[in-house]
């Protein structure tokens, strides 16, 4: 059975960002872009770093440009953009394809996970993992992360087993 902590990832800085670091920690991994109509959502995405990080939770931002080239900056400017505009302190992986043949394995796993309508059709697309390293859900990219639904999720997740 495959899990998300089998994945690795890469930091903006380039080096490896393997998921098996936040074993045992529910995930929210988030496709995300810096010129998007969803790109205040960092914002939400934020808030949940700071409400449930003590509790475990890890919210991951995977830029991507795969969606209207709203992604162009370079892994640095990523990186600045995210913490001048939406003092953002969760971590983030450098820039990734999230869709289609070139997706990373992460994503192609989690879009295999989700199910068809659960494949990234645009930024900032929201997919739970649990603290097993298990698929949880997954929220498209009109459900803020602050959302009611996405915060009962998390509760969720977050639950003693």
């Amino acid at each position: 059975m495959t899990l998300a902590t089998d994945f690795t990832l890469s930091t903006p800085q380039g080096t490896p960002l393997p998921l098996s670091h936040y074993a045992g920690r529910p995930m929210l991994v988030v496709n995300t872009a810096s010129k998007c109509g969803f790109t205040p959502q960092y914002e939400g995405l934020q808030a949940l770093w700071t409400e449930y990080e003590a509790r475990g939770l890890v919210v991951l931002g995977v830029p991507s440009n795969d969606f209207g080239n709203q992604e162009p900056g370079t892994d640095d400017e990523i990186a600045t953009f995210c913490t001048t505009r939406f003092a953002a302190t969760f971590p983030l992986a450098a820039k990734a394809h999230v869709r289609g043949p070139e997706a990373t394995p992460l994503f192609q796993w989690l879009a295999q996970e989700a199910g068809l309508l659960g494949h990234p059709r645009w930024n900032f697309y929201k997919y739970l993992i649990a603290r097993d390293g298990t698929f949880a859900t997954w929220f498209g990219s009109t459900t803020t992360p602050t959302s009611p639904r996405v915060r009962q999720a998390i509760e969720s997740v977050l639950a003693p087993d």
